[in-house]
């Protein structure tokens, strides 16, 4: 029976869940270039909140590598990882300022393991990319710097994340996985290996490419709903009536899907869709229906700050030099990731205006996002300073039970994009 020692590369919101279930069954390191990233985890510290602390510190107790014993261990050495057999890229895919996918990450990923992987190693992609991109992008890279031939001294599988940051409810065992590999008997020893963990099962793919796809439409298919919802919200505006009104007298027919309005932003969503835009442009393809949905949603920050703008005007408020609250800058409720954020780009508009604007997010590093987005966030909401306006972006619990009278005047105007407040509390909402 074949020993597994899995090194998982990188240890963000997707690589340490998934380090921390296959270390119940076997020896895991889990590699990550973040020096203080790597310290914090074997110090059973864990900035994203995704991993079960009393999980993470029994499997620090339990690795023991000369033994070979299941457990979980963090490093930045590729020396530590050099005698395992199975690699899981779990790096990030962004896209660039135009949009571009940014394979960056992922090559880089893919020249270190060319360098360390041996003869019967399994290599595990599981970062979002669009079909194709790993037999053409990442496998030529992988011979080239390890000198061995494509299945026949390594192997590939495909398995694409679907984790949620935040979600404590759809968590990574408790969603299927689709699994695929690179020839027959890698796909089903890929398959074998993510059954071990996930309880929800899985789904073996016929190809790398179906796996890829699959993906890929996961998000844009609920990028394409969402825009949907948002550009209801923008004729709504102009008809003078409630987007949610409407959704919840719409939503009593059995088969109408009811998605909200709002900013798009997090790691998926708002990336995937062009990742399979970019493919189908290789094709001679252009994708309209996945694209104007983008256009629709990455309108949305633009709109609210407008709107802001002339409720602040509509109650005589003199726009320069007034001042903004933002509460929340995390892309979702009750989660600390920040990652392509479009609140940020709200805050971006209204300082355009000539308002003064204050962030406020105890979910949020300030720290990270001073480095992404070089936009400073309050500590602390400061006592007895007064806002014209009060823009709720994320519906954090925290927020939903505070008193915003406090923070008013008594012209302030209140805007919540996320329609989670009593509507008697706002101006106006998403």
């Amino acid at each position: 029976m074949k020993l597994y020692k899995i090194a998982v590369i990188g240890q963000g919101y997707v690589g340490l869940p998934l380090s921390l279930e296959f270390a119940n069954h076997y020896p895991v390191l889990g590699f990550d270039i973040n020096e203080q990233r790597v310290k914090e985890l074997n110090n059973g510290l864990d900035i994203t909140r995704e991993a079960d602390i009393e999980n993470l510190n029994q499997n620090l107790k339990k690795y023991d590598d000369s033994k070979g014993e299941i457990g979980y261990k963090a490093t930045n050495l590729l020396t530590d990882i050099s005698q395992y057999n199975v690699f899981i890229v779990t790096v990030p895919t962004p896209i660039d300022k135009y949009n571009a996918p940014d394979l960056n990450p992922l090559i880089s990923a893919s020249k270190m393991l060319g360098g360390i992987i041996k003869k019967g190693d399994i290599i595990i992609y599981e970062s979002t990319v669009f079909p194709g991109c790993t037999e053409e992008e990442c496998v030529p890279i992988l011979e080239k710097y390890s000198g061995l031939t494509f299945n026949q001294d390594f192997f590939v599988g495909y398995s694409p994340e679907r984790i949620n940051p935040g979600d404590k409810v759809n968590t990574l065992t408790s969603v299927k996985k689709v699994t695929s590999g690179s020839t027959k008997e890698t796909a089903e020893e890929v398959d074998d290996l993510y059954k071990k963990i996930i309880t929800a099962g899985t789904h073996k793919a016929p190809s790398i490419k179906v796996a890829e796809a699959s993906k890929a439409i996961e998000n844009a298919q609920r990028d394409v709903n969402i825009s949907f919802v948002n550009e209801l919200a923008l004729i709504f505006d102009r008809i003078g009536i409630d987007t949610n009104d409407v959704l919840d007298a719409a939503g009593t027919k059995y088969n109408f899907l009811k998605y909200k309005p709002g900013l798009v932003g997090g790691h998926c969503i708002s990336v995937d869709p062009y990742y399979l835009a970019h493919k189908a442009e290789q094709l001679g393809y252009h994708p309209d229906v996945i694209l104007s949905g983008r256009r629709v949603n990455d309108s949305i920050a633009k709109f609210i700050a407008s709107k802001v703008v002339k409720l602040l005007i509509s109650k005589g408020g003199i726009i320069k030099n007034s001042k903004a609250l933002i509460l929340g800058v995390t892309f979702k409720e009750n989660c600390p990731d920040v990652r392509n954020t479009k609140v940020v780009d709200i805050y971006k508009e209204l300082m355009d205006y000539g308002i003064n604007v204050d962030i406020y997010d105890p979910w949020a590093s300030k720290e990270e996002v001073k480095h992404e987005y070089g936009v400073e966030i309050l500590n602390r909401l400061e006592e007895n300073k007064k806002y014209d306006s009060i823009i709720i972006a994320v519906a954090h619990k925290e927020f939903i039970k505070m008193d915003l009278n406090d923070l008013k005047n008594e012209n302030t105007v209140i805007f919540d994009t996320k329609a989670c407040l009593d509507r008697n509390l706002v101006d106006a909402r998403l």
